[in-house]
């Protein structure tokens, strides 16, 4: 009886992913047609819940076929990822003049991912502590919650480094070994690898012109070779969605998210507001807000989906250059923060965290010195957070363990996770597209007349 109900949910799966493909037929847009399959999975996932249990055999087996399809493009995002990363890093060096252009983009772009962390961190202890978490049974708990046995062993691998290790940490030593993401700071490994040889490049531009030529034409072959991998990959973007929503909510533990239900909804209310500041700072920088959000929607959507800001990279530039920032800035910023600065996993969850833990090491979490020091600590270990999912645990165990605070919280939360995570990616990437406008504004190099332009948004050819 039970692989007959299993092969029911499959055909209903396929029965959407067919009604998914006749929308593309029909020409729908791929933002639509995203947001259609979010919606589609979501729809049937909370019926499979519904109809069997999460914790049944029928919802278990279904979801290892529901995997094929999900997990099976969430692969393929990552075999794309840091290729990409390392590629867009080289061909921004290509596309830039002086090692002083780099030099400034760079700067700004860093300066901005930091400085919207640093106000990220602020927005999640004020949630927490208007919120009254730190006076919650979640504060009790992390008294006595004890790590499982996977973040017992990471927590003891970051808690053997000083410091200054674990800033060592983050240069690589075998650049091929950080391109198949074996490191949990291969991310920023990358894109260090990826600066020294563009800066390499400039290099030898001034000495051997010619030479410097043939090594940017060949980049750029490569580049639109990895750029043609990807737009195929992407195409699939919308039955993956379907497929990964499906999994998630049919096994999601609703009771869990429930009696967690506070955090959860504290969690969300720091990331709007840090949304909503975005929006400040690009009303500040003179551009409309309701033109960013148009534009970056497609983006974010799938960020939100997707749980991923490696995974969301080439709709992150895609939006950026709809959005008048040139290649350049925008490869840049996207790849830059997949390892850095990342507002909502790096910033506003292991701040939110800290704060809870704190009162059982007997700290009071108001105090001012001890908010001061949070922040600086979450804004420094914001460098190396990886973009994939995951990220956002590894920064809490950072945080914590840095301050010598409870780690077992960490544990407490796993099952509300991918809830939040959702919003956490979508803020990221977010902060991403502001740190390469504003640079752009900054240097005088976004091109306003098409930012303002609201027929140019987001797209993926079928």
């Amino acid at each position: 009886m039970t692989s007959w109900l299993v092969a029911l949910n499959v055909g209903i799966l396929v029965a959407l992913l067919v009604v998914l493909y006749g929308l593309q037929r029909r020409h729908l847009s791929f933002s639509t047609r995203v947001l259609v399959g979010l919606g589609l999975g979501l729809v049937l996932g909370l019926a499979l819940q519904a109809a069997y249990g999460a914790g049944s055999g029928v919802v278990a087996q279904t979801a290892q076929w529901y995997a094929v399809v999900g997990s099976g493009y969430m692969r393929l995002l990552q075999m794309v990822a840091l290729p990409l990363v390392f590629i867009s890093i080289l061909s921004a060096f290509t596309r830039l003049q002086t090692a002083s252009d780099v030099g400034k983009i760079g700067g700004w772009v860093l300066a901005v991912l930091l400085v919207t962390t640093g106000i990220a961190a602020v927005l999640g202890i004020a949630s927490t502590l208007g919120f009254g978490l730190h006076r919650s049974g979640l504060a009790e708990a992390a008294a006595t919650a004890t790590p499982s046995e996977d973040l017992g062993a990471r927590m003891q691998r970051l808690q053997s480094q000083s410091l200054p290790q674990k800033f060592l940490e983050l240069i690589p030593t075998n650049p091929f070994l950080d391109l198949t993401g074996a490191r949990p700071t291969s991310v920023i490994g990358v894109v260090i690898f990826a600066g020294l040889l563009g800066i390499a490049y400039l290099g030898v531009k001034r000495r051997a012109a010619e030479q410097a030529a043939d090594f940017a034409r060949l980049v750029e072959a490569i580049y639109g070779v990895v750029m043609g991998l990807v737009r195929i990959v992407l195409r699939l973007t919308p039955y993956g969605i379907l497929a990964v929503m499906a999994r998630a909510a049919a096994t999601s533990n609703l009771q869990a998210i429930v009696s967690l239900g506070e955090f959860v909804v504290a969690s969300y209310v720091a990331l709007a507001a840090m949304f909503a500041v975005h929006l400040l700072i690009l009303a500040a920088s003179g551009l409309q807000p309701t033109t960013y959000v148009r534009k970056a929607w497609p983006a974010l959507g799938f960020a939100f989906s997707s749980r991923s800001s490696a995974a969301t990279l080439p709709l992150n530039v895609s939006a950026q250059r709809q959005l008048g920032v040139p290649a350049g800035v925008a490869d840049v910023a996207a790849s830059f923060a997949l390892s850095i600065g990342q507002n909502g996993c790096a910033g506003i969850y292991p701040a939110m965290l800290a704060i809870i833990a704190a009162p059982a090491v007997g700290i009071d979490p108001t105090s001012v010195s001890f908010l001061v020091t949070l922040v600086a600590v979450v804004v420094l270990s914001s460098f190396g957070v990886a973009g994939l999912g995951g990220g956002a645990t590894f920064a809490a165990l950072l945080v914590l363990s840095t301050l010598n605070l409870p780690v077992g919280l960490v544990g407490l939360l796993i099952s509300v996770e991918p809830l939040i995570d959702m919003g956490r990616t979508l803020l990221n990437v977010s902060g991403s597209m502001v740190a390469g406008i504003v640079t752009s504004r900054v240097t005088g190099s976004l091109d306003v007349g098409v930012y303002a332009d609201r027929s140019r948004t987001v797209e993926v050819s079928a």
